[in-house]
């Protein structure tokens, strides 16, 4: 007999599931993200979308094209809604620049057909390379120490590079450091790489990839001191 899911008792009980939170709840956490990353923009996009809509109604009403006072509402809403992505996008970028997983979080947004596999490859000081396959090619992203990094990045270039015949390898590595990208630019800079495979090469070597074993993941903390082996019982002598 199956089991029933938590939310299937809860509404069978009369107690409220908790649902995902609506659109006007997102734009409000949003906005306070934002307000939080930088206390001048939202006074921004008010005054940049009521500008645009107080240039285009005053064009309206002198020329007496009505229509003018319509297309200054859609362009004012529209200028607004741009200009809080950009802000939202740069507060998310402040949230997370630093945390582990980090880079991980940017190339799963990436637009296009991408294949990101996180978290391929990893050490025990937290040091980690992510693998996103597309029409570029393998891009390996590695996040951590600068010094660690490009022998671990050089290892999984080496391990993929097995199945992944003729076909470009890039990596990089995150941070603020010289010869690295920052969290802010991973995106852009990845989707400004050229387009070396077709559609049917990219299926084909994400199959390759798949057929990779797994590399051996260090164990989680440190090691046990003063451990010792359990003794196997002695055979009873009678």
């Amino acid at each position: 007999m199956a089991k029933k899911s938590p939310d299937t008792a809860a509404a069978k009980n009369g107690t409220p599931d908790t649902a995902p939170p609506g659109r006007i709840r997102q734009l409000r956490m949003a906005a306070g993200m934002v307000h939080q990353a930088n206390r001048r923009a939202l006074p921004l996009v008010a005054l940049a979308g009521l500008g645009t809509l107080a240039i285009l109604v005053v064009v309206g009403l002198l020329t007496g094209q009505i229509f003018l006072i319509v297309l200054g509402v859609l362009l004012g809403l529209l200028v607004s809604l741009i200009l809080f992505g950009r802000f939202a996008q740069s507060a998310q970028y402040s949230a997370i620049e630093g945390q582990p997983g980090a880079a991980a979080a940017v190339l799963q947004t990436m637009r296009g057909n991408w294949t990101v596999t996180p978290a391929i490859a990893a050490n025990r000081n937290m040091d980690v390379v992510h693998r996103a396959v597309g029409r570029a090619g393998v891009v390996l992203v590695g996040e951590g120490s600068a010094t660690r990094l490009p022998s671990l990045l050089a290892a999984e270039k080496k391990r993929v590079a097995r199945v992944a015949y003729d076909i470009p390898i890039y990596d990089i590595q995150v941070g603020d450091g010289d010869g690295q990208v920052p969290i802010r630019r991973l995106q852009r800079h990845i989707m400004k790489l050229p387009r070396n495979l077709k559609a049917s090469a990219v299926s084909d070597l994400n199959y390759r990839l798949k057929a990779l074993p797994q590399t051996l993941q260090a164990p989680k903390g440190p090691m046990p001191r003063g451990g010792r082996q359990p003794r196997m019982p002695r055979p009873k002598t009678r």
